[in-house]
């Protein structure tokens, strides 16, 4: 709000500003800045966004109107799955799941965008299918989500274990955990280690200037 009172006119300021709006859940804000970013810029970065707002609004109509009005042969791909997670989150908003699983299911079968989009898709559609009770059905599209999203930035790993019943801790770690090292070691290398253990010590406890008085010390000793 800041940036937008002292640099209204720039576009990016505005566009920025729309973003942090959403992700705070000002909405009507972020509503606003999109327009003004729009009209500045003459550029429409961020439909999915403005419907999304109008939805969380409770405008579900103006929603479905704003995306009805982009372009069908836009090449966006990102921009059109985001569009379809926002129509399918309003059917179901509306009581209509059956069509918001139609629309997801008919995206995945498409496999249009990247990887992580098509991860986005699955969840949602696995989503649904948890809601409708369809837990087996769920865990499979979960499952295939997480296949797409090696990173697990969409969270999968919680969602299975919650249809399990299990509570996984805030600090869990997916990393493969090593393998310990064997408990029982030979004797004789123990014995090895811990004599060269012993002897780098020593020669650390040894300074440089110990080191020249010994060597000192000897030739001396032997002009004598």
């Amino acid at each position: 709000r800041y940036a937008a009172s002292h640099a209204g006119r720039v576009a990016v300021v505005r566009e920025a500003t729309a973003i942090a709006a959403y992700l705070s859940d000002h909405h009507a804000d972020a509503i606003r800045e999109i327009r003004a970013a729009r009209r500045l810029s003459g550029i429409d970065l961020h439909h999915a966004i403005e419907a999304d707002c109008e939805r969380a609004l409770g405008r579900h109509r103006e929603a479905l109107e704003l995306l009805a009005s982009l372009d069908p042969g836009t090449k966006k791909l990102g921009l059109r799955i985001e569009c379809i997670l926002v129509e399918a989150g309003i059917r179901s908003d509306l009581g209509q799941r059956g069509e918001a699983m139609r629309l997801l299911k008919a995206a995945i079968s498409h496999r249009i965008g990247p990887k992580l989009g098509q991860a986005r898709l699955r969840y949602a559609y696995a989503d649904l299918l948890e809601r409708e009770g369809r837990l087996d059905a769920a865990r499979e599209w979960f499952e295939s989500a997480a296949r797409m999203d090696p990173e697990n930035q969409l969270e999968v790993t919680e969602r299975l274990a919650s249809l399990d019943g299990i509570t996984l801790p805030e600090d869990f770690d997916l990393e493969p955990v090593p393998d310990e090292e064997p408990e029982t070691v030979d004797e004789k290398t123990e014995v090895v280690d811990m004599e060269d253990a012993i002897e780098t010590q020593v020669i650390d406890l040894v300074s440089p200037e110990e080191e020249i008085a010994e060597v000192l010390a000897e030739i001396d000793g032997s002009r004598e």
